[in-house]
């Protein structure tokens, strides 16, 4: 699990593909100070397995669903990426629940400065939208943002310096294709809602509860 506060800007020094699978290794240098084999490193939001590591660069594997869901199939050698690691148990919850898990990806369609803060409009499909609320929690490129509107085609955050200047999204521009991860807890709850065809008919009813004594 991660929480969306990104630890560094880590540049891709190789992407090797393979069929419908590859591999990419990543130059870091603060995700790698307590990094261990089959640790867990979101790269610009997407949950990856760390095999190997040395030399200030780790390497990872990238399998043909994380290629078709998110964008990491664009990256290529000097492209830079958000880095974080897994969140450790005992740290602070600074962001939201990130699963690094990625639902799809939108397209930036807008970026506009409003004083010292940057919006970007990010248009996405229906089936991503639909998650999405105003003042609700969004990680773009695995960044914990703030929904700041809603509209039937796109949403728009507003970014401070800090979050430009400490992640890639500072130098995206319009066109620009994102990784999201909509908020965990809702798409848990339209599950939740939603009665499985399987699952047995309840005997409880109005009827039932009145003959036993209940009302």
């Amino acid at each position: 699990m991660f929480t969306g506060i990104i630890e560094e800007i880590g540049t891709v020094c190789s992407v090797k593909r393979s069929g419908s699978s590859s591999f990419i290794e990543i130059q870091a240098k603060k995700v790698l100070e307590d990094v261990h084999m089959g640790d867990s490193i979101a790269v610009n939001g997407v949950c990856l397995t760390v095999t190997h590591f040395g030399g200030g660069v780790f390497r990872a594997d990238v399998m043909n669903e994380t290629l078709s869901r998110s964008s990491l199939g664009s990256l290529t050698s000097g492209s830079p990426v958000n880095l974080e690691r897994a969140m450790a148990a005992g740290g602070r919850f600074g962001g939201h629940i990130v699963s690094g898990h990625i639902d799809g990806t939108g397209t930036i369609t807008d970026i506009k400065n409003d004083g010292i803060a940057v919006w970007y409009t990010v248009s996405a499909a229906p089936e991503l939208l639909r998650y999405i609320v105003e003042k609700g929690s969004i990680a773009i490129d695995g960044i914990s943002l703030t929904v700041a509107k809603v509209t039937d085609t796109s949403f728009s955050v507003s970014i401070i310096p800090h979050t430009a200047s400490q992640t890639i999204l500072g130098s995206r521009k319009v066109g620009d294709i994102v990784n999201l991860e909509n908020d965990i807890i809702g798409k848990y709850v339209e599950k939740l809602m939603k009665p499985s065809e399987a699952a047995p008919q309840s005997s409880l009813s109005m009827e039932m509860l009145a003959k036993h004594g209940f009302i």
